[in-house]
């Protein structure tokens, strides 16, 4: 089934006036069709992703501009083609502030995760955002690692035992990113410990950034508590829709007046209708684990006001596209 058959079913619909059991025989194909569409779209765009992921790591050099379908009766379909031409304006949802382009734990799909080198990558590929993980260390040191864990295998043990002289050199603390970036962009930080919440509100504001920095865990109640920390830091709930307590208004309300800041979830679940819902709550939303161009794109479309991603440069080349700042991802 292709959407002129759809269309032709829909017709049939508003135009029969024959037998209603001929009516239902044709609502029930028309619905099973339908869904038969739906579902061979989402094997497309899924495949395409696997062959990009298979394709290359990193896209350093072709042009990563999506292109647009113009589909029967005014519908357009923001999927990939090389038989037509270059994408076409469509209608973009309104963000609340300028889209944040956050590197997922520096520059990752280019350079080791957690990194200086990773860091200072991202901020050469023009992301706008850095993200990564904190932890405490026995002696009260903020440092950036993501499993948390130090050594050799059977002999690991975790970076709260350790002092962080002894930390192996390629883990850099809070502090040494802060000397790099000072408050020159924003930073995203998951709280792996919530013992180390203080000690990194206090290397933000050693340095004037503390209105740039954005403290993200799941834990909504958690993440409130943090307030009393300062005033100025942005308080991100980072979780999944699925795990909403009821329904998706009452569960970004109850947010909102928790002093919440920020609605962070997998990109897949966010649509133009929940960025919406959280911005109508003064929330912003972002959208975590966006690595490719079509996901990056939907997401932005939808109003979306902060990314995250492995691809820094692919990530900044459709920010740009909505923003017009001219990044061409070199």
């Amino acid at each position: 089934m292709n959407l002129t058959d759809i269309h032709g079913g829909t017709n049939f619909f508003f135009e029969s006036g024959g037998n209603p059991t001929d009516l239902g025989h044709e609502l029930a194909n028309l619905a099973s069709g339908f869904g038969q569409f739906l579902w061979s779209q989402q094997q497309k765009c899924q495949q395409q992703d696997h062959e990009d992921l298979s394709a290359t790591n990193v896209e350093h050099d072709g042009d990563r501009t999506p292109e647009s379908v113009v589909l029967p009766h005014g519908g357009l379909w923001r999927g990939r083609t090389r038989s037509v031409g270059q994408a076409v304006a469509v209608t973009r949802l309104p963000s609340l502030r300028p889209p944040i382009g956050f590197a997922h734990r520096g520059a990752k799909a280019h350079a080791p995760e957690n990194t200086m080198e990773a860091f200072e990558l991202a901020l050469r590929l023009g992301a706008t955002g850095l993200e990564s993980d904190v932890w405490v260390t026995a002696d009260g040191i903020a440092v950036l690692d993501h499993d948390g864990l130090v050594g050799r295998r059977p002999l690991r043990r975790p970076i709260s035992e350790s002092m962080s002289a002894d930390l192996p050199r390629h883990i850099p603390t809070l502090r040494d990113l802060y000397a790099v970036i000072g408050r020159s962009v924003d930073l995203s930080l998951d709280i792996k410990d919530p013992a180390v919440a203080a000690e990194v509100v206090a290397c933000a504001r050693d340095v004037g950034a503390e209105d740039r920095l954005w403290l993200c865990h799941p834990d909504r109640q958690l993440v409130s508590s943090w307030r009393e920390l300062s005033s100025n830091v942005n308080l991100v709930e980072s979780t999944r829709a699925s795990k909403f307590v009821g329904s998706p208004e009452l569960h970004i309300a109850q947010s909102a007046d928790l002093g919440i800041d920020v609605i962070n979830l997998h990109h897949s679940d966010w649509s133009g209708g929940s960025v919406a819902m959280a911005h109508r709550f003064g929330l912003l939303a972002f959208g975590w684990d966006a690595q490719f161009d079509r996901i990056l794109d939907e997401l932005l479309d939808c109003g979306i006001d902060g990314v995250y991603s492995d691809h820094v440069d692919t990530m900044m080349v459709s920010i740009a596209k909505i923003t017009g700042s001219g990044h061409s991802g070199a």
